[in-house]
């Protein structure tokens, strides 16, 4: 049995949580999410809990069964909590600005690279080298977050380009001489 899977979601105060055949609409202070559960994967709600059951000890249906709790928690833990990646700039002159809903990153290249508002995310630049990407739905802010980084990977020599808050590059030694 999934550890993960069979641990039931609570359910808190002010979220509304419909189950409609296999599509799970969780509302609450935040905003609304939808998510469309696998076929063969079962959610009820019991009391104030969301559970999932699979038909199965299956491989694949072990597999789903982890993971579509894990979605479903996370959707509650959106609408309520929100979640947010931070990302910080490690370099001589970069630079990130807010424009509009977007942010403007000044990070080598000739020009300034535009990164537009997608709906749900917002963006907050508290300094010119920190960038807040805050939003209800975990995938959608990852991946923006991702999309960000990709502009300016941190390269292994100087640590210069855009990296996550937390995260540790792995310095190499330059070249030496004879």
């Amino acid at each position: 049995m999934s550890r993960i899977g069979k641990k039931p979601i609570a359910i808190p105060a002010g979220v509304e949580v419909k189950v409609e055949g296999q599509i799970v609409t969780v509302k609450g202070p935040k905003g609304q999410l939808t998510h469309t559960v696998h076929p063969d994967m079962q959610v009820s709600i019991e009391d104030s809990h969301l559970l999932v059951k699979r038909p199965s000890d299956d491989k694949p249906h072990r597999a789903l069964h982890g993971t579509t709790r894990s979605v479903i928690d996370n959707m509650v833990t959106g609408v309520t909590e929100g979640f947010q990646k931070e990302l910080e700039l490690v370099g001589v002159g970069y630079r990130a600005a807010k424009s509009g809903n977007g942010v403007t990153l000044n990070v080598g290249y000739s020009h300034p690279v535009e990164v537009p508002a997608i709906d749900g995310i917002e963006f907050e630049v508290p300094s010119q080298t920190q960038i807040i990407i805050k939003g209800i739905d975990k995938e959608v802010v990852g991946e923006v977050a991702a999309k960000i980084r990709a502009v300016r990977k941190p390269e292994p020599y100087k640590g210069k380009g855009i990296k996550y808050k937390n995260e540790h590059i792995r310095r190499k030694e330059g070249k030496t001489g004879k």
